[in-house]
Parts: C-alpha cells; sequence; structure tokens
C-alpha cells in the first residue's frame, strides 16, 4: 500500500459491507474513501476553460486593435462584424470538439487534437463564408488571429498538462481505482499504473474471483482485496471510487459485465473494460457490431506503401535539417573525443530491417578496443536480456561519460538516417550476437528499421528490463504510426534532458 493509502487506512477504518440480496455471501470489508475526487477534477477544469476564454479575449482584442488603428467607417465596422462571428464560431467549434470534456483533460493526445480541430474548423468555415459573400475583412481573423490562439491555447493546454503531471507524480489529482479480475490481471494493471504515473490512475482496491490475493493473502501488490467479483457494486458504493477496471477473470461474463454497468448507473464512477488483447490501438483498432454484439476487428500492420514512402520522407528531410543545424556542435564533440585520444567516431556493425547489416556511427565514448574487452567484463555485467551493460563501465572514457549521459554520442547516426539504413524512431539497433538471441516476439523488431530513439528511450532506456524492453518495440512495431513517431520525438527531448537510465 502506498503511504497516502495507509494514512487514510488509519485515519478511516474499514466499514463492513453487505453485499447485494441477489449475491448475498456475507459481509465484506471495504475502506472507505481516500479523496473527494471531484474537487481537484472541477477545479483544474475550471482552470483550463478560464485560460481558453481568456486567450480569446486577447486574441480578439488584438485582432479588434488591429482593425481599428489600420480600418475606418465601413471597412471597420466590417472587420468588428468578422471578429465576433469568428469568436462566435470558435467557441461553437470547442463545444462541439468537446474540448472541454473533463474525461480527456490532461489526458493523451484527444485534448490537444480536439482544441486543433476546433480552430481549423473555424477557421475554414469563416474563410469558406468570407469567400462565398466576398468578404475580405475576415481574412485577417481566418490567417492571423485565430491560427495565433491555436498557438496559445495549445501552449497553455501543454503548459497544464505539465501542471497535472508534477501534482500525480506527487500522488494528488488522481483517481480512486478499483480493478477486478484475476490475479494476474489484477497485478499487470497495477504494475502499469504505476509506471504511467501521468494517467493519473491509483489503484486503491481490488476484487478477485475468490475475494482473496494470490495463496489468500489480503493484498495483491500491496493493494487491498476488497471482495470478490460479487462485491463490486457494494464496494464502489461504500468507497466512492470513480473508476472501475474490468480486467479478464473466469467468472466473469457479459452478463455480469451487464448488471454492473447498470447498477454504476446514476453514480460518477466510469467503467473500464479491459479486453485481454495485445497491445494494439490507434488505426488498427476498429470496434465492428454484429447484432448489436461488438467485435473488436484488428487490422494488419502496414509497413510499406505510402505510410512507407512518407515516413523515409520525413526521416530524411528531418536528418539533414538536424544535420545542418547541429553541425557546430558535431565539430565541437569530435575536437573533445580526439581529446581523449583515438578517433572521433566509433563505426559498429548492427541489424537492420529484414536482418540486414549496416555499419552504425557514433562518436566514440569508449576507449579504443574496447569491444575486445567485453568476454573478460561478462561477470559485471548488468544488462537485461542479451544486452551488455554496466553502470559503471570502465572502458567509458573522461568525455565519453558526459556524451552517454546526453546521448550525445548518438548524433552521428543522423548520417545513417540520412542514408536510409535508421530512422528518427523505431526499435533500438541491435548486435548481431543480440539477434541470435532473439525469441520469435522479438525478432518482430526486426520489421521497420531501428530508430535513433523510440519507446524505449522515453521509457527508461537501460533500467528497463530484457521484457520491457521487447514489449515496448513491439507495441511501436504493432502501432506505427506518423503521430506516434512525433509523440515519441517530443518525448526525447525531456528523457535525454533528464539522463534517466543512460548509462
Amino acid at each position: 500500500m502506498t503511504t497516502s493509502g495507509a494514512r487514510h487506512a488509519a485515519a478511516h477504518p474499514p466499514v463492513p459491507l453487505p453485499r447485494p440480496p441477489e449475491h448475498d455471501t456475507g459481509p465484506v470489508t471495504v475502506p472507505a474513501p481516500r479523496r473527494a475526487p471531484e474537487q481537484w477534477q472541477g477545479r483544474y477544469a475550471a482552470a483550463v476553460s478560464t485560460t481558453d476564454v481568456a486567450l480569446l479575449v486577447l486574441c480578439l482584442g488584438t485582432g479588434a486593435l488591429l482593425g481599428i488603428t489600420t480600418l475606418e467607417g465601413p471597412g471597420e465596422r466590417a472587420h468588428l462584424v468578422a471578429g465576433v462571428v469568428a469568436a462566435a464560431l470558435l467557441v461553437i467549434g470547442l463545444a462541439a470538439t468537446r474540448a472541454w470534456e473533463p474525461r480527456v483533460l490532461g489526458n493523451g493526445s484527444a485534448e490537444l487534437r480536439r482544441v486543433l480541430r476546433a480552430v481549423t474548423g473555424s477557421a475554414g468555415a469563416l474563410g469558406l463564408a468570407g469567400l462565398a459573400l466576398q468578404v475580405d475583412s475576415v481574412r485577417p481573423w481566418v490567417f492571423l488571429v485565430l491560427p495565433l490562439y491555436g498557438v496559445l491555447a495549445l501552449s497553455a493546454r501543454y503548459c497544464w498538462r505539465r501542471w497535472l503531471h508534477h501534482q500525480r507524480h506527487h500522488d494528488r489529482c488522481v483517481l480512486p481505482v478499483l480493478v477486478v479480475g484475476s490475479d494476474d490481471a489484477v497485478a499487470d494493471l497495477i504494475h502499469r499504473t504505476r509506471r504511467d504515473r501521468h494517467f493519473g490512475w491509483s489503484v486503491e482496491g481490488v476484487c478477485t474471483p475468490t475475494g482473496a490475493g494470490p495463496g489468500g493473502a489480503a493484498h495483491v501488490e500491496g493493494v487491498p482485496v476488497v471482495g470478490d467479483l460479487s462485491s463490486v457494486n457494494g464496494a464502489v458504493r461504500a468507497s466512492g471510487y470513480r473508476v472501475v477496471a474490468v480486467a479478464p477473470s473466469p467468472g466473469w461474463g457479459p452478463r455480469r459485465l451487464h448488471e454492473l454497468a447498470w447498477q454504476l448507473e446514476g453514480t460518477q464512477t466510469e467503467l473500464v473494460v479491459n479486453p485481454g488483447l495485445m497491445e494494439i490501438a490507434g488505426p488498427r483498432m476498429h470496434i465492428t457490431p454484429v447484432d448489436g454484439m461488438p467485435l473488436v476487428r484488428l487490422t494488419q500492420p502496414n509497413f510499406s506503401g505510402g505510410h512507407r514512402i512518407l515516413k523515409n520522407a520525413v526521416d530524411r528531410l528531418g536528418a539533414a535539417v538536424a544535420i545542418v543545424l547541429v553541425a557546430p556542435l558535431l565539430l565541437a564533440i569530435a575536437l573533445a573525443v580526439r581529446s581523449d585520444g583515438g578517433p572521433a567516431f566509433f563505426l559498429q556493425e548492427r541489424v537492420g530491417v529484414g536482418g540486414s547489416r549496416f555499419r552504425m556511427v557514433k562518436f566514440r565514448s569508449m576507449r579504443v578496443d574496447a569491444d575486445r574487452e567485453v568476454a573478460r567484463l561478462a561477470a559485471a555485467n548488468e544488462g537485461a536480456g542479451p544486452l551488455f551493460k554496466m553502470r559503471q563501465d570502465p572502458r567509458v572514457t573522461r568525455v565519453g561519460a558526459v556524451l552517454r549521459r546526453y546521448s550525445l554520442d548518438e548524433l552521428p547516426q543522423l548520417f545513417n538516417v540520412l542514408t536510409g539504413a535508421m530512422s528518427l524512431v523505431g526499435p533500438r539497433p541491435p548486435l548481431p550476437r543480440e539477434v541470435e538471441a532473439y525469441g520469435d516476439d522479438a525478432r518482430r523488431r526486426l520489421l521497420v528499421r531501428p530508430g535513433m530513439t523510440g519507446l524505449w528511450q522515453v521509457s527508461g532506456r537501460s533500467e528497463l528490463s530484457w521484457e520491457e524492453t521487447v514489449r515496448l518495440d513491439l507495441r511501436y512495431v504493432e502501432n506505427w504510426s506518423i503521430t506516434l513517431d512525433f509523440m515519441i520525438l517530443w518525448k526525447t527531448v525531456n528523457a535525454v534532458t533528464r539522463g534517466r537510465g543512460a548509462y
């Protein structure tokens, strides 16, 4: 149990709760609610919406002032009328896209996409109306004021999200969750919520088929078991969980799920169902109803055609621009590495897409011929699976330690991206000896080009277990999209500056 959970248990002793009459098998002990989450949710939603309105007023005032100072007479009045229409269209767009829906505020990319759709939709509608009516006064609003609002609103949302993530890192502004399922499924979901603290779930209760944890324990991964599968409704009403997450479990069928959904109607509790499928989401997952039954349809991953052409273009253009921008830094690092003695660059054979071999280039961060010392240091290996890693590797040079800390040694890989051997984003480029130890699941990483960064880097790098590394790379392979690439690149900046897991 978390420290805050322990404080809660001491302050609010458990209360006995009778089960619903149709499942009356005795009392169950359920902890009282830890917090009133609707308070922080309401305040956060109010803060975000107030910021949106304030920015809207600021942009409208800027646009109106621009018209007043540059126009006069009918032109000024037409400009101001166009501004009022622009404001109305924007508010309608934000409402229509549900940009203020509490469920999406602070979570995922859906919130930012909704704001972007509202801005582009209102600008497009105003532009088409101005074109149809031949009103030139809409142009400043379409091409200046509304885009300015979009930039400011997205920036403000991002800042609020950073604040919210900081609060959640300190166990504030989170939703208390009750997890229902088998011991293994419950434990897996608890681990995932603890790894992804930004999501804002705090598992505070568990219901299992037996009403107990593994071996009859009262806890699962430190979370108290509050009852069996028949205790869910009573536990929610007694303890105020805001989310009930149903994981796969024997004895939990469609009928029982329907009953729980009916029982939770009228409460503030959200019902979430984990179908127990592999980690596939995004554009590959579709819901197809058959006579009212929702079926999850999974399309095959697409590694060719237009998607591949687009990714190649983005990679090579991005690498070319980056090389030009960081050219002075590349030169400075090369000179610093040379000062340690030996060549500035290190070439190493790696395995690329489809098992092809290529020579990956990096700044040399170890002493010359460090590869020959691997066998001697094998006993001190701290790497996961077939990886060789040491936190205090004696082969790393003084300059190399700094480069590895901030991943600066990997900058020359931009040339590998430019030649098409690597991608900006993708699985970690493996060594041939590592590929020889791959299982069938890990070999799927070779379906796409390896990347300079990826989910493995933004999730902990060398601190991850081998299983976690493979799982993250496979998640990328199965769910690749341009949007996902840009999200990983954005998160890489934070991962590199923090230096977490880099050694």
